[in-house]
């Protein structure tokens, strides 16, 4: 969607014909010495095929029509044999990099509030042998402490370099690894944590203080709790017979332990390597069995689609190692001789919470080359940018919007826009650190807006991608000369998806034009199902007559006749009104997030009732100006209980909702304003920012009854 501008009409004809003349002289040259003709031709490309002509076949990717991959290097069928190989491709390059702290200090907000702020130093790099070396310490010093292959060790810490260490160890051991979001809530940990059977848990000081304490005494079989970043403070309340040890002290035992007699148990490939609990979206998380092969399989398929992925890349790693996106992107970058400098939400930008005004945030330290994120973090930037584009002056804006009218234009002709790259973004492109060339987004569906914008204004593809945690998060990725939107891609060359009739969605997969149905994933990263849950793994996992294993994902999707896939529905967000109506209420929320007005929407609807309502987060700035306009007076909670200020938000969300042709009863009749966000920590949203539907129910349920009546 253009930006819309106030430029006089004649001055704006004047505009358009020196943009016109620019065109036609630069045509030329563009054609002969850039490299978009051959990206145009490969966008219009078939991308995948069905692989029989039967509704509801099987599409695969052109490039795996008649085998499926599984492998990256030949007779690399295991993590630990890929990292060897790696170790000993990209021995002395360097592999994982983290920032010294120079300074902490405790900053006083006007509310009263303390802040803690940091001064960060550079990046410090471990080489590839380094980290090979205390992988190997590591793992030895795990068996002095008792731990058996074949068996659980927990890791609960937050994304860094030990975690990636931890994992690369448990990996050539044959230790299962269960990992566990540093979000989760007390019951949901000690689940995981019982469920699992562990008797070592790898975890931080600060976890360890603020989350372990309170639940370690309801994990009846823990002896052993390691620190990964030294030692802890003393803690009198610890259980008897839990041991506290530091990740250096065990990879000290490591290196001391004589293991030249003991025959070592390598995994095979259908060992498990994580038991990976999913952020619980729907309730109670999950333990997803994750082997070998699977997270083999799923790189081999995501690797494929970055092109010339390799030792000049630099990977910025922020997001939840617990998340299988950012797991899998990091091994895919490992595996290719990529640097992986570490961050955090906190420290990545400038601007970001815990760094220090006029110092240095992460990225532009380190200025990647790749980068991946979830679709709230994107829109997050989006609104930002945004919003001081408003605040620019009247010239200022309009050259900007101009600006990027222009390049939408141009790359959705598969055309590039080198000056007013160098001009116009490139202050925006330096949020980034400068030298992003793809950004990979997944987690979540991205709108389309959102998408558009980041193309223009980060001057590189924004590659969307479809997958989860039960197939290892390997299922498709759009290809980074396909500059449409609002798609996620052609499937990975590790896996077939094909499309199953939903009869109660009206999805059928001989809809024209376009084959619709339920998105059900094929392929060796298919995962083996849910730990200690029978049930439920053969609700979603079924095993075909040709021996395929397939995951049924509960999104609904359709193909496209280039191959790619766009999801357009999910079952569970399905309701039926009293009247009959069914409401997508994903549909809905992604109509409206977008609104500068909103941070966060959940859409609500009971198959009791007959209209749609809402709970919204609004933007503080937004909101409090719409309420200066109207006149109304109050603390920042009482702009948001005001059933005045409720009705002009309403208004608001009606004139998008109509903009985005929502049929009459989709869009929300009443809504709920939140003062307070949506966090990981409040419970009410995952670690990717997905909506925990059941939870934030649960929260808004007076809420609920009282715009129900």
């Amino acid at each position: 969607m253009k930006l819309k501008h106030n430029i006089n009409p004649v001055l704006l004809q004047f505009i358009n014909f020196i943009i016109l003349v620019y065109s036609f002289v630069t045509y030329i040259p563009w054609y002969i010495f850039s490299g978009s003709r051959q990206a145009i031709a490969k966008a219009k490309q078939v991308k995948a095929k069905p692989v029989n002509n039967k509704p509801g076949g099987a599409y695969r990717s052109v490039n795996s029509l008649h085998c499926l991959a599984s492998v990256l290097y030949p007779g690399c069928d295991t993590l630990d044999k890929v990292f060897k190989y790696a170790k000993t491709k990209f021995k002395d390059k360097k592999l994982l990099g983290t920032r010294e702290i120079l300074k902490e200090e405790d900053e006083i907000q006007p509310s009263g509030k303390v802040f803690k702020k940091v001064i960060l130093g550079k990046y410090t790099w471990l080489s590839y042998e380094d980290v090979y070396i205390k992988a190997v310490n590591f793992g030895n010093g795990l068996a002095v402490l008792g731990q058996q292959p074949k068996t659980n060790i927990a890791i609960f810490c937050e994304t860094r370099a030990e975690w990636m260490i931890a994992a690369q160890a448990c990996f050539m051991c044959n230790y299962q690894l269960v990992t566990l979001y540093a979000t989760l809530g007390g019951p949901a940990i000690v689940h995981g944590l019982n469920e699992t059977e562990v008797t070592t848990i790898i975890t931080s000081k600060e976890l360890m203080q603020t989350k372990l304490k309170e639940i370690v005494s309801q994990v009846p079989l823990l002896r052993h709790i390691i620190t990964v970043d030294g030692k802890p403070t003393t803690w009198s309340e610890f259980p008897k017979g839990v041991i506290v040890h530091t990740m250096a002290s065990v990879q000290a035992m490591g290196a001391k332990a004589d293991t030249g007699n003991k025959q070592q148990a390598r995994p095979v490939p259908s060992d498990i390597a994580v038991i990976m609990y999913t952020s619980g979206s729907t309730g109670i998380p999950k333990g997803v069995m994750i082997s070998h092969c699977n997270i083999i399989a799923g790189i081999t398929g995501m690797a494929e689609r970055i092109p010339n992925l390799g030792e000049k890349d630099t990977y910025i790693g922020y997001l939840p190692l617990a998340h299988v996106l950012e797991l899998s992107a990091e091994l895919v970058c490992l595996s290719h001789g990529c640097r992986i400098g570490y961050s955090s939400p906190q420290t990545l930008a400038d601007q970001s919470s815990k760094i220090k005004k006029g110092s240095k945030g992460d990225v532009t330290t380190l200025k990647p080359t790749l980068m991946a994120a979830v679709p709230e973090i994107m829109d997050r930037i989006y609104k930002n940018v945004m919003n001081k584009v408003n605040e620019m002056t009247s010239f200022q804006r309009n050259l900007f919007i101009l600006a990027y009218n222009y390049k939408m234009e141009q790359i959705s002709k598969g055309y590039t826009t080198p000056l007013c790259d160098s001009l116009i973004f490139r202050k925006v492109r330096m949020l980034l650190g400068g030298k992003i060339r793809i950004l990979l987004c997944g987690g979540a569906p991205l709108s389309a807006a959102t998408q558009r914008f980041m193309n223009i204004c980060f001057c590189c593809p924004v590659g969307q991608g479809y997958g989860l945690t039960e197939s290892a998060g390997a299922g498709t990725i759009t290809e980074v000369w396909d500059y449409t939107t609002g798609r996620v891609g052609a499937p990975l060359v590790c896996c077939e998806i094909k499309l199953l009739n939903w009869e109660e969605g009206g999805y059928y997969n001989t809809d024209k034009p376009y084959p619709r149905g339920e998105i059900l994933i094929g392929g060796q990263n298919v995962t083996a199902g849910y730990y200690k849950n029978e049930v439920r793994t053969k609700k979603d996992f079924t095993v075909d007559e040709n021996g395929q294993r397939w995951l049924h994902t509960g999104d609904i999707g359709e193909f496209h006749q280039d191959g790619c896939l766009k999801i357009i529905d999910r079952k569970k967000d399905l309701v039926k009104l009293q009247a009959g109506e069914y409401v997508s209420l994903g549909k809905v929320e992604a109509a409206l997030k977008n609104l500068p007005l909103v941070d966060n929407i959940c859409v609500y609807a009971s198959s009791f009732h007959s209209y749609v309502i809402g709970f919204v987060v609004p933007n503080q700035k937004e909101l409090a100006e719409l309420a200066r306009k109207k006149g109304f007076k109050g603390t920042w909670e009482e702009i948001c209980n005001s059933p005045e200020m409720e009705k002009e938000v309403l208004k608001v969300l009606a004139e998008a909702a109509m903009a985005a042709n929502l049929e009459k009863f989709e869009i929300p009749v009443k809504i709920r304003l939140s003062p307070d966000p949506w966090t990981p920590e409040t419970g009410l949203v995952t670690d990717a920012f997905k909506l925990k539907r059941k939870e934030l129910t649960a929260y808004y349920q007076m809420d609920i009854d009282r715009m129900y009546g």
